[in-house]
């Protein structure tokens, strides 16, 4: 199974993905987060076609909380992407604790992905190692 990682951002959306089993982590683009009919549907057209185009069939949202792990605006406003996403593209979607994301995706260096994908990735990967200590693993989702 194909797995999409986002990072929603307030301008960009990073994107990661992996095929269950492979283990590899790759960068997947950014689209604009600006993008979008409607108040609040930024990004979820585009998203949604890069899911249906690519055989998706999980995407894991990482969730914004705030180093106390209370939510906040941002983390509603991420929130309402997920629904809207799962809505459009019909697949389910986590959301996905990403304190700390960041600053890991400014450890993966320079390359040749964004900060935006380098941000998805952390997320995914991060994903996957719990999924995997959990015993439940991506192929058993």
């Amino acid at each position: 199974m194909n797995i999409l990682a986002i990072d929603y951002g307030s301008k960009n959306i990073g994107l990661a993905w992996v095929q269950a089993g492979l283990d590899v982590v790759l960068p997947f683009g950014r689209i604009s987060a600006l993008s979008g009919t409607g108040k609040g549907r930024g990004g979820v057209e585009d998203v949604a076609r890069v899911i249906k185009e690519e055989g998706v069939g999980l995407a894991v949202v990482g969730l914004p909380l705030g180093l106390d792990g209370k939510e906040n605006e941002n983390t509603r406003r991420v929130r309402s992407f997920a629904r809207e996403l799962r809505q459009a593209a019909g697949i389910p979607v986590k959301l996905f604790d990403e304190r700390f994301t960041s600053q890991a995706a400014d450890r993966l260096g320079q390359g040749g992905a964004s900060r935006d994908e380098k941000a998805a990735m952390a997320i995914l990967e991060t994903y996957l190692g719990q999924e995997k200590r959990s015993g439940s693993g991506p192929d058993r989702l």
